[in-house]
């Protein structure tokens, strides 16, 4: 049987220095996790004894709060159920410099959460991603999940220009302008995808540091489904490619049907210049329509283009608004 507060990490965390004036919450969305989430909590607390942490319940229906409640965890509810809407609800209540966002299931190492925290605040950086590394049991990390993490985090490499590692990494620190500007619009675990490519659009400095992955507590069961929830996180990427790159999207849709037009085309224009007739009129017409419907999309990518680019530009200027934590303390204006 696993040892629940070994997994948590409540080992004496490293000496690193976090201003005192820094406020720090701790944000752990749960559910069912009447096993395990007490250990998160004291492991949370032994690593950050300054923080404040937050069990967000998101309608449990075993002991989760009760067992939160005991080791000493503020205790907020959201009822509409999906990690999304938890961490939403959890970034518009919660005022703090620091947020460190992780799971109440024990897989995460709590005792590097210092490490993070001052990594976010030395480098001057919006986000600091935990990026896992399966702690012996290659139960802990699915070869399945693993590829699909490395997929994704190619594919918005390739749409976003970003290097990040471990795109479904549920544990990260981050900076109260991250939080402040971000829209958090996904529902379910689709949201670290959603964070990854708001952070990487805006152009916000990120960083990883490894972190051990370790296999859930026993009792304990996951909430992901890798089929469901993988087509969800396709749809969003899809989604957040038309927010954020629109051009790309509708250039690639034109090219594709000018492609299509023109392989049905040419042969009628052909036969037109060898005989001087259209006998094939129906293609002709099909291929005209094609034609027309290229030109569409391509000035649809244009127009929203530009509104895409205004809307990113209106993101950027709020964000550049908040203030931003000194990294001795205190708050200060945008750097």
């Amino acid at each position: 049987m696993l040892n629940a507060e070994r997994l948590v990490g409540t080992a004496a965390p490293a000496a690193v220095a976090i201003p005192d004036g820094i406020r720090i919450a701790v944000i752990l969305p749960c559910y069912n996790e009447e096993v395990a989430i007490a250990g998160v909590v004291r492991g949370f607390r032994t690593a950050l004894p300054n923080a404040e942490i937050y069990v967000f319940d998101n309608a449990s229906s075993d002991r989760t709060i009760a067992n939160a409640e005991t080791a000493g965890a503020v205790i907020r509810t959201e009822l509409a159920r999906g990690k999304g809407n938890v961490v939403r609800r959890a970034f518009a209540d919660v005022d703090a410099d620091v947020y460190v966002l992780a799971d109440g299931d024990g897989t995460y190492d709590a005792a590097r959460a210092p490490e993070l925290i001052e990594r976010l605040l030395q480098g001057h950086f919006e986000m600091v991603v935990g990026v896992r590394k399966a702690d012996r049991s290659a139960d802990a990390y699915r070869a399945g999940h693993r590829f699909g993490n490395w997929l994704f985090s190619r594919s918005l490499k390739v749409l976003f220009h970003g290097e990040l590692t471990d795109v479904f990494s549920g544990y990260r620190v981050l900076s109260r302008r991250f939080v402040k500007s971000f829209p958090a619009l996904s529902e379910g675990f689709e949201i670290e995808t959603e964070l990854t490519a708001h952070a990487l659009r805006l152009r916000l400095p990120i960083d990883e540091v490894e972190t051990r992955y370790f296999e859930r507590v026993a009792g304990t069961e996951s909430k992901l489904s890798t089929i469901r929830d993988g087509f969800r996180i396709l749809w969003t990427v899809l989604l957040l490619t038309k927010q954020y790159r629109p051009f790309l999207l509708y250039g690639l849709l034109a090219a594709a049907l000018a492609i299509l037009s023109l392989a049905l085309g040419m042969p009628v224009v052909e036969e037109f210049l060898e005989t001087g007739l259209v006998p094939r009129l129906p293609t002709a017409l099909l291929a005209t329509g094609i034609m027309l419907l290229a030109g569409l999309s391509f000035v649809t990518g244009l127009v929203l283009h530009s509104i895409s680019r205004n809307a990113i530009e209106t993101k950027r200027l709020f964000y550049l608004a908040l203030p931003v934590p000194d990294a001795s303390g205190g708050s200060r204006g945008a750097r």
